[in-house]
């Protein structure tokens, strides 16, 4: 067997593997059976349960509230830590680059008891504002991952130019290089949204009374049955994450 052959027999096994399960939630989204085993009958119900569910509503609306402004905070931080890296050489920035970046690849786990047992040790209430400090803590560094990337790939005479022109650093940074930069910037936004809107170790650590975001809400109704309204609620899901690429994917290309 080729190699192109080979190659695009294990793409189809891989798009097959994850689009399947995919698929038979959605169908599944119209059975009239509660549990999905069989095939009843083609309904709304489900759709119409979701819709006048306000429990689900309201931790979605949590989720979609500290999904948004963590990653405005986190598209901030990262890219204010990715110039100064990229900017600013020391002896030191092999130990800055490790502690940016390790929160990649230390298990959530990990990351969520840590931050339990600081919120805990500077007594400060679990809630939203906690979720919320722990999904930014995780973001910066897949923001600040991608802005130096672009970064790499900037022409740094372009911003010597501008100052050679007269303008300052402040308006060679805002009028020069932010404008060039910013699909990165974006990019690690969108990433920082995405991982916040469906994070549930961290936030399950890290939420108190009063605070459920929509996977946990999600976790506690399948510990109750498995609904099939969550089948209803995963293809919306679905397609929301689909638009959402879609167009993120049409402001780059512009870009």
């Amino acid at each position: 067997m080729k190699r192109g052959k080979f190659a695009l027999l294990i793409t189809l096994f891989v798009m097959v593997f994850f689009y399947l399960p995919v698929i038979i939630v959605a169908i599944n989204s119209f059975n009239s059976a509660r549990f999905g085993g069989e095939w009843k009958s083609f309904t709304f119900v489900w759709y119409s349960k979701l819709f006048a569910d306000k429990n689900i509503w309201s931790a979605f609306m949590n989720s979609l509230l500290i999904a948004f402004s963590s990653a405005v905070l986190s598209m901030i931080l990262g890219s204010v830590a990715a110039f100064a890296l990229e900017k600013y050489k020391s002896r030191f920035q092999t130990i800055h680059r490790m502690l940016l970046f390790s929160p990649l690849v230390v298990p959530d786990i990990l990351i969520g008891m840590s931050l339990l047992i600081f919120f805990v040790a500077v007594k400060i209430q679990l809630g939203l504002m906690t979720v919320f400090l722990a999904h930014v803590t995780f973001s910066i560094s897949y923001v600040a991952m991608v802005v130096l990337a672009r970064l790499q790939d900037f022409d740094s005479s372009l911003y010597e130019a501008a100052l050679d022109l007269g303008a300052g650093r402040f308006n060679a940074m805002r009028l020069v290089v932010i404008p060039l930069v910013f699909p990165g910037i974006l990019a690690g936004g969108i990433m920082a949204f995405t991982l916040s809107i469906d994070d549930f170790v961290i936030t399950f650590f890290v939420s108190g009374a009063g605070a459920a975001t929509l996977p946990g809400y999600i976790y506690s109704m399948m510990k109750h049955g498995f609904p099939a309204v969550i089948n209803s609620l995963s293809v919306l899901f679905v397609i929301a994450t689909f638009f959402l690429v879609l167009m993120s994917r049409k402001f780059l290309v512009k870009q």
